[in-house]
């Protein structure tokens, strides 16, 4: 009789293939309140220490950097050292898309001060998503280079129920934003720096959707750099232990000036 043939030694390990996505995983790290606060603070793009993150949720400091050290684990947060310190920060601009789209789904939280009533309103008035400036204060720059010929290929509204890609508290993709010749020029006045031209001295636009107002904010290259030189001027400033921004007296007399805003 032949001998049968050998079979090959068991590694004691199934191979394992990418499934769907683990939605459930993100939706654990998502649903703890604590762990949602320290997002929501981090929603700026800022990076804090975990004395300060520990405030925001209202848990102490143990508590806190067991949380952080499943945010990390869950790849939504990182880390950057510096000397003794550490800070942490969201993982990256698709965590922050995710914390806006998160807040347009979810009720509001009820309000039970007169503190958290302000803090609500004040967010809605102008706040940072992630690098750049949005609430009324965001789409009302928008609106302003608009009339003002600075910015051509749409109209800064956001029309739901449309065939488009665009949705609430997500990047845009269904306008083709460009930033004129007089847009350009206009920004460079200010100090804004700005990416290269393009051939047509026109500069690429990206702009986010508004969760809060449902209208178009800018972002991108040039949504950054106009945050930036606005804070840089003092006309905007970030509101202490929050990502509301409040606009100073000097930079609500010039941003009315120079493109109309009124909030």
């Amino acid at each position: 009789m032949g001998s049968e043939p050998t079979r090959p030694a068991s590694s004691g390990s199934q191979p394992t293939h990418p499934g769907d996505a683990d939605l459930a995983a993100v939706g654990a790290l998502l649903a703890d309140r604590a762990r949602a606060r320290i997002l929501l603070a981090l929603a700026d793009g800022r990076a804090l220490p975990a004395s300060v993150l520990a405030s925001e949720a209202g848990v102490s400091a143990s508590t806190a950097s067991a949380h952080l050290s499943r945010l990390l684990d869950g790849g939504l947060l990182e880390v950057l050292p510096q000397g003794r310190h550490r800070y942490y920060r969201l993982a990256g601009p698709e965590v922050g898309e995710l914390v806006e789209t998160m807040a347009r789904l979810a009720p509001a939280a009820p309000v039970r001060s007169l503190r958290e009533g302000t803090r609500a309103h004040a967010l809605r008035t102008g706040r940072t998503c992630y690098d750049h400036l949005a609430g009324r204060l965001g789409v009302g720059l928008l609106a302003g280079m608009i009339e003002r010929g600075w910015v051509s290929g749409g109209d800064g509204r956001h029309e739901i129920g449309t065939d488009g890609r665009d949705r609430l508290a997500s990047p845009g993709h269904d306008v083709d934003y460009r930033l004129t010749a007089a847009g350009v020029e206009g920004l460079r006045e200010l100090g804004v720096a700005l990416p290269a031209q393009r051939r047509d001295g026109t500069v690429a636009l990206r702009y986010c959707v508004d969760w809060s107002e449902q209208r178009h904010h800018v972002s991108g290259a040039v949504g950054r750099a106009l945050a930036e030189r606005l804070t840089e001027l003092r006309w905007v400033a970030p509101t202490r232990g929050s990502r509301a921004v409040r606009l100073s007296d000097e930079g609500r007399d010039q941003l009315a000036r120079r493109l109309g805003l009124e909030i």
